[in-house]
């Protein structure tokens, strides 16, 4: 009796090392999706609300679908060397491959001044680690954590009878989020320049900066244009005049921009993208991009990069600001 007993328990426990692991697999698996969270933000309700907010997709960029392939090289200056021992603060005629964008979910859509402008950089130091980063026009993003941009692809959700998002959903998105308005408000007045080459690029997100000695600071940075700003006048020459303006720049001239860094004060919030820093901190001129060429994202040198602003070299280091993650 007690030898069936025992082979019982013994057939009972190899069954339940059988199926252990495939459960727990599946177990995680639902997990990861958010079945046991449904107010989990995940990568596929992300994808889902961007979708409705219509993203195109089809081969092309979920967010910021309508851009172009650039290239040239950044010049360090040495002055954000001691802040950083990445190499890209310290060499000359590092290549870059960046990509212009519009941040538009349809690759068609009509050039407009107001819209989101994005530049996103991959700098490659010879014998040294990789650096990427994206940045926007806006000095400052509207958004706080993973939650914040459910819920903002969430009001910009097509209406079908319109074709449009329906206004209500983005009134009641800034009533419901009202520790983003003053970062509404500062967007709101930022200048809109004519174009890509004489706009200002902002990392929006923090980050941190390591030095040899092991020291570190945090700090955000912008590309500011060497170009001339000129103020745009509001109206649309043609459906991609932001874009034929920039190939044209660009055939006239290489464009310019420096890199300057600014080191967070004692009451800057490094965790926030949604806070605005103080306008007295102090800022390093890191150096000088240079663009000299441009190209179709049809087979161009940008074409596949994902511009992961965590791809950071020994030197930089992710902030705790959790847009990061998303």
């Amino acid at each position: 009796m007690d030898q069936k007993y025992a082979g019982s328990l013994t057939t009972a426990a190899r069954w339940f090392g059988v199926i252990a692991a495939p459960a727990a697999l599946a177990l995680a698996f639902l997990w990861a999706g958010g079945c046991f969270s449904p107010d989990r933000v995940t990568q596929n309700r992300l994808m889902g609300e961007l979708h409705n907010a219509g993203s195109y997709g089809h081969g092309f960029r979920r967010a910021h679908a309508k851009g172009v392939c650039v290239s040239g090289w950044f010049d360090a200056s040495g002055d954000a060397a001691n802040l950083s021992q990445a190499a890209v603060f310290r060499e000359q005629h590092v290549p870059v491959i960046g990509r212009f964008a519009l941040g538009v979910g349809q690759p068609y859509a009509p050039d407009i001044a107001a819209t989101v402008r994005s530049m996103a950089l991959r700098f490659m130091p010879r014998d040294a680690p990789e650096w990427r980063t994206g940045m926007n026009d806006p000095p400052v993003l509207p958004l706080r954590d993973a939650h914040d941009v459910a819920d903002f692809f969430a009001s910009q959700q097509i209406d079908p009878a319109t074709g449009k998002p329906n206004p209500s959903r983005a009134n009641a998105f800034g009533a419901t989020h009202p520790w983003l308005k003053s970062a509404a408000e500062e967007n709101a007045h930022r200048v809109i320049s004519s174009g890509f080459a004489d706009d200002t690029f902002h990392s929006l997100d923090s980050f941190i900066l390591v030095a040899a000695d092991g020291s570190k600071t945090a700090v955000r940075w912008a590309m500011v244009p060497m170009q001339p700003v000129e103020l745009t006048n509001g109206k649309a020459r043609d459906h991609d005049y932001l874009f034929r303006k920039l190939i044209g720049d660009i055939h006239e001239h290489p464009l310019q921009w420096r890199l300057m860094v600014t080191v967070a004060g004692a009451h800057d919030v490094i965790n926030d993208p949604s806070q605005i820093w103080a306008r007295d901190d102090r800022m390093v001129d890191a150096g000088t991009l240079t663009l000299a060429s441009i190209e179709s994202e049809d087979g161009g040198p940008c074409t596949g990069i994902t511009f992961d602003p965590l791809i950071l070299p020994p030197g930089i280091e992710p902030s705790g600001d959790p847009i990061l993650q998303v």
